[in-house]
């Protein structure tokens, strides 16, 4: 391909191709002199297919998710894990200490949603304003 008929690379495609470079060295794929080398020529290279060349021998970065979701899908699988070592039918094994701030965060949390439905069954949280009607008025 002649570079006169390639297409020139953006800087969004050379973060892209350094993202790649990088995650690679973090799992142990490049050395610290191959990771500078390649980021070298990212920043240098002037068409795509440079830059397809610098990172052809490495896996391709995996679309994450983006978010609340994977945010409330780690706090799920927390929270189930928990609950199964606490009540014992998990392979977890807790510390006696993490039970006792399990057990006295779901009584809190329990204690907390009694005490909303008191209060909303009495009108004090989100009840209709009562109207005062006194002595004197018309």
């Amino acid at each position: 391909m002649s570079p006169a008929s390639a297409l020139r690379c953006s800087d969004e495609e050379r973060e892209r191709a350094s993202a790649v470079v990088h995650r690679a060295a973090g799992e142990g794929r490049l050395s610290l002199e191959e990771v500078e080398e390649r980021l070298a020529e990212i920043y240098t290279a002037r068409f795509r297919h440079e830059l397809d060349a610098i990172i052809a021998d490495l896996p391709p970065l995996q679309e994450s998710a983006t978010g609340w979701r994977p945010v409330l899908t780690a706090a799920r699988h927390q929270l189930a894990g928990d609950l199964s070592a606490l009540t014992g039918r998990g392979q977890n094994v807790i510390s006696p200490r993490r039970r006792l701030v399990l057990t006295l965060a779901m009584l809190g949390l329990l204690l907390l949603v009694v005490a909303m439905v008191v209060l909303a069954l009495h009108g004090i949280v989100g009840g209709d304003e009562v109207e005062h009607h006194g002595v004197g008025r018309d």
